[in-house]
């Protein structure tokens, strides 16, 4: 993004916006390098929405300040397209390996998705709330990729 023919296109932008200081916010953001934390931010009230019904988007650098509300209902809309795409994903695969549902003893989840609760819903009404499992899920993707990589 920080590219000169992006950034010159990007500083073009305010004078045909309708609100110019959203544009001007994105220029500073892509300007002083502030994506990773803007990616914690975000990440941040992804983890808040996972416990709460709400939470309240915060991101500030000098001048620059975004502040707001998100229900869990929004940010469930938001990721509709791929949370529509893991359920079919899914429905494939059971489809593909000819198992039935009441075959499947147990679904692991990991991964910091696993915490959102419309992914968890997702395979909650396809296997039932009893067979999922979950745990160390930070960890057990790279530890099974390294136990993998020894048996290789």
């Amino acid at each position: 993004m920080k590219a000169r023919a992006t950034m010159s296109r990007l500083e073009e932008l305010p004078r045909l916006a309708v609100e110019p200081y959203k544009i001007e916010a994105l220029i500073h953001v892509v300007r002083n390098d502030l994506g990773y934390l803007l990616h914690k931010a975000v990440e941040q009230t992804k983890a808040e929405l996972s416990a709460s019904e709400e939470s309240v988007f915060r991101f500030q650098d000098g001048a620059l300040v975004i502040e707001k509300r998100v229900t869990r209902r929004v940010f469930e809309g938001w990721i509709e397209p791929e949370l529509r795409q893991i359920a079919d994903c899914v429905d494939r695969l059971m489809a593909g390996t000819l198992m039935e549902v009441a075959q499947v003893d147990g679904v692991f989840m990991t991964g910091e998705s696993s915490f959102v609760p419309a992914v968890r819903r997702v395979f909650q009404e396809r296997f039932g709330a009893e067979r999922i499992r979950s745990g160390d899920e930070f960890t057990s993707v790279a530890r099974g990729l390294a136990l993998r990589a020894l048996e290789a």
